[in-house]
């Protein structure tokens, strides 16, 4: 079960990454026309939060019962996870980033769900352009890309 919702979480790494990317795009020509928000920025910025959320699920389940997580740290002691930059990343940095990146997607969100004026774009967009940044500092880019597919 573990690898599997490693393999869901992985994928939907890629699936909130696009998304994001179409959102900030969205946005950003959004603050450049002056043109309200419409039902395709909300969705687009639904289904990236929606895809956030589950995926943040998925890798809490993963940092409380795998072995990278809070297992790490049991068992090694948070002095040495702290001094191993491998141990720090997942054990640390990649679930701290990642808590971030999503709240600042569900602010973005949040700016834009009942909103029609251009302004709500431009929130959404520095929310949406900096939980990019933060997600892709703390993505652990040393695992494979497509694991499974060799």
């Amino acid at each position: 079960m573990y690898n599997g919702l490693l393999h869901l979480h992985n994928l939907l790494r890629w699936v909130i990454l696009v998304l994001i990317i179409i959102a900030i795009l969205r946005h950003l020509s959004g603050m450049n026309s002056k043109r309200p928000v419409n039902a395709g920025d909300k969705k687009t910025d639904l289904f990236l939060m929606i895809s956030a959320h589950i995926t943040l699920v998925i890798g809490l389940y993963q940092w409380i019962a795998g072995p990278w997580g809070l297992k790490l740290i049991q068992s090694v002691g948070m002095g040495e996870v702290m001094k191993n930059s491998g141990y720090r990343l997942f054990a640390v940095e990649h679930i701290t980033g990642m808590i971030i990146a999503i709240v600042l997607i569900t602010v973005g969100r949040g700016a834009v769900k009942r909103a029609t004026s251009a302004a709500a774009h431009k929130k959404a967009f520095w929310c949406f352009l900096i939980a990019l940044i933060v997600m892709l500092v703390t993505i652990p880019w040393s695992r494979p890309l497509f694991p499974g597919m060799h």
